[in-house]
């Protein structure tokens, strides 16, 4: 692997059903993976120098969402380390939890991390996850079952959650 300058943050972009997506690492260890006109991203110049996708962590990480997008992985496996404060830390190992394929609200998600009136806390760190499909903020819906905000629009979320139900043909 290449060594990088810039604190050692460096990105890629590779191509996706989604749209273009940069992967962001430091240290061998990836910060950041956005979609183009995501909501919340950081300014495109602290994404760092432009990497050789061929360099890990990024060849492993364009390999899982090569096969995540193909059907064939469920459940990424990549180094992370996600910038945010403790609470929003703990929302995006929440997040990871949520088995492929399914959706839990807000509300359930705060239960779960044991802050049962938190859910609109959730709800904003949710939506500032900086690793998006890898930290599966998609799978987070509405207390009535609607497709509530999305950093990538509801029209990619709504395209993660049918390609995870195995729904062909999705657009």
């Amino acid at each position: 692997m290449r060594t990088t300058t810039a604190g050692g943050r460096a990105h890629v972009t590779v191509p996706s059903p989604v749209g273009p997506l940069t992967i962001v690492a430091q240290d061998a260890t990836i910060t950041g993976l956005y979609m183009d006109a995501q909501r919340h991203a950081p300014a495109p110049g602290s994404f760092g120098l432009p990497a050789d996708v061929a360099d890990e962590p990024f060849a492993s990480a364009a390999a899982q969402l090569r096969a995540y997008f193909d059907g064939e992985l469920t459940e990424f496996d990549l180094p992370l380390s996600p910038a945010g404060t403790e609470f929003q830390r703990r929302v995006w190992a929440g997040l990871r939890a949520i088995p492929y394929g399914q959706t839990v609200t807000y509300g359930e998600l705060a239960r779960r991390l044991g802050s049962p009136a938190a859910s609109r806390a959730v709800g904003l760190a949710n939506g500032k996850n900086p690793i998006a499909i890898v930290v599966p903020c998609h799978r987070v819906i509405g207390s009535d079952g609607s497709l509530t905000g999305y950093g990538g629009g509801l029209d990619r979320k709504r395209f993660l959650l049918a390609l995870e139900r195995g729904a062909r043909g999705v657009a």
